[in-house]
């Protein structure tokens, strides 16, 4: 059932995740699909949303000589976060082996078509929870993908990565508050965004998490919070990072 989050006065509620559904969320044509996803990317690059996750990775201080670190990406979209990440690896000379994965064949297909021919990055179709790679997995990294799921189904991707990863993971997702869901909704409108964007971003910013939700879904996973690190970043983001003994 789908429903939204009101106070008793009626006014929006942002003490809990809203359960509502995004147009990405809906089935339509793959070039309107792939309009919005580029509209997405644009935004993300607007608001530096990769940030956390290059923050994250430099970390990490992975080696340049040792052999390919394999990085996954589950919920890729439009692929433009594992460009960039290929690129940051190539820029500091670590060797890595890149995966995207999503649910929809539509997007792996956009995200094949619109990365370059020198690329190595592999793009595969497939729900991450049924997923078992075929090689060991070293990072797992995830954009805008967790506001997507219920919180039961966010417990199992966090126990799947700690099952099928090595190193790590990042999450890299929204932030649930009124003045972002405020401030995004006019700045689409003003800026004159793609309208799914403009309907999607406060939509997403109401599906997502706050820090105490973060730390009762990593509890619930089987981690403590000495296990994860649970940081906001501007604007609107709140990340999750687990670096593996």
């Amino acid at each position: 059932m789908l429903r939204d989050t009101l106070t008793h006065s009626g006014e929006l509620d942002f003490s809990r995740r809203a359960q509502l559904r995004e147009i990405m969320d809906e089935p339509c044509e793959r070039e309107m699909l792939r309009e919005y996803l580029k509209a997405l990317a644009q935004v993300n690059r607007w608001f530096l949303a990769m940030r956390p996750t290059f923050a994250w990775l430099d970390s990490l201080q992975l080696p340049q000589d040792r052999g390919p670190v394999r990085i996954l990406d589950v919920g890729c979209g439009y692929g433009d976060g594992l460009r960039r990440i290929e690129r940051w690896a190539r820029e500091r000379g670590i060797h890595v082996q890149l995966t995207g994965l999503d649910l929809n064949p539509d997007a792996t297909a956009i995200a094949a078509e619109a990365t370059g021919a020198e690329s190595e990055i592999e793009w595969v179709t497939g729900d991450v929870l049924a997923y078992v790679p075929q090689q060991r997995v070293d990072i797992v990294v995830s954009a805008l993908f967790t506001h997507h799921l219920s919180d039961e189904e966010v417990v199992r991707f966090v126990r799947w990565m700690e099952r099928h990863c090595v190193m790590g993971w990042f999450i890299n997702d929204l932030s649930r508050s009124a003045a972002s869901y405020y401030q995004f909704k006019w700045f689409a409108r003003l800026a004159g965004l793609h309208p799914g964007v403009q309907h999607d971003g406060p939509v997403s910013i109401r599906r997502a998490f706050v820090a105490s939700d973060w730390r009762n879904l990593c509890a619930l996973a089987g981690l403590s919070v000495q296990d994860v690190t649970i940081a906001g970043w501007k604007p609107a983001r709140l990340c999750v990072g687990r670096r593996k003994p």
